[in-house]
This record gives structure tokens, sequence and C-alpha cells, in this order.
């Protein structure tokens, strides 16, 4: 399985780094688009990326549980202060990218990150 570095995941969706102290050598198992926060508790892998536009602090908390190692908000979004100050306690780095969330993702898998969504038939 190809591994990705957070620096490289950046420069692919030409994203801006909005928390602070972000690990650019961090590695990404692979990734996840999703609006649904249960659909990321019930299928994401960790390790993963989340591509998501909603810009709520449950984003955050959400990637916590889930073992997330980055949020990306699509289509340039910008979330509130209150988030960013929540990922800058929590330590998950947080990322806006101009993109619309179809194409973040397909950036993201054509250079060869892996989806990381499991499929539901496969839960436990």
């Amino acid at each position: 399985m190809l591994l990705m570095r957070l620096l490289e995941l950046i420069k692919l969706i030409d994203g801006e780094v909005l928390t602070e102290d972000v690990e650019m050598d961090s590695e990404v198992d692979g990734g996840c688009g999703a609006d649904l926060m249960s659909d990321v508790l019930a299928s994401v892998q960790p390790g993963a990326i989340l591509l998501t536009g909603l810009c709520n602090p449950q984003v955050v908390r959400t990637a916590q549980m889930a073992d997330v190692t980055a949020i990306v908000f699509v289509r340039g979004k910008q979330p509130p202060e209150e988030t960013i100050a929540l990922a800058n306690q929590e330590g998950v780095p947080l990322i806006s990218t101009p993109y619309g969330m179809f194409e973040a993702c397909g950036r993201l898998y054509q250079a060869g990150l892996p989806s990381s969504e499991m499929p539901m038939s496969e839960k436990p």
C-alpha cells in the first residue's frame, strides 16, 4: 500500500493549512470523502484523511473518534474559530482546498492514495 506524506497531499490539492504545529511528514494511509459523520464513524479506517464540507467542531470530535489523520475542507471552506481552536487543542490538522469534493478526492486517488472506506458489507 502506498503511503503519502501530509506535505505531498497538501501540494496535490493546493491546500492551505489552517492549524498550528502540523507535522508535515505525517503519513496518510488513505482517504475518505463524507459529509455524514455517522458514515465516517461506521466506515473509515484509522489513518485516513477526511474530506468534507462540514466545518463545525463536531467534525473534529468525529475525526478523533475515528482516528483520522487530518481534515480537509473542500470548496475553499473556512471553519469558524471555534473549530480551529478545538483542532489546535486536540492536534488535528485542518486544511482547506479550493477544489470540490469530487475533484479533491480524484486528485488524491489519481496520485495513488487509496480509499480508506470499508464497504458496509465488510463490517464485522
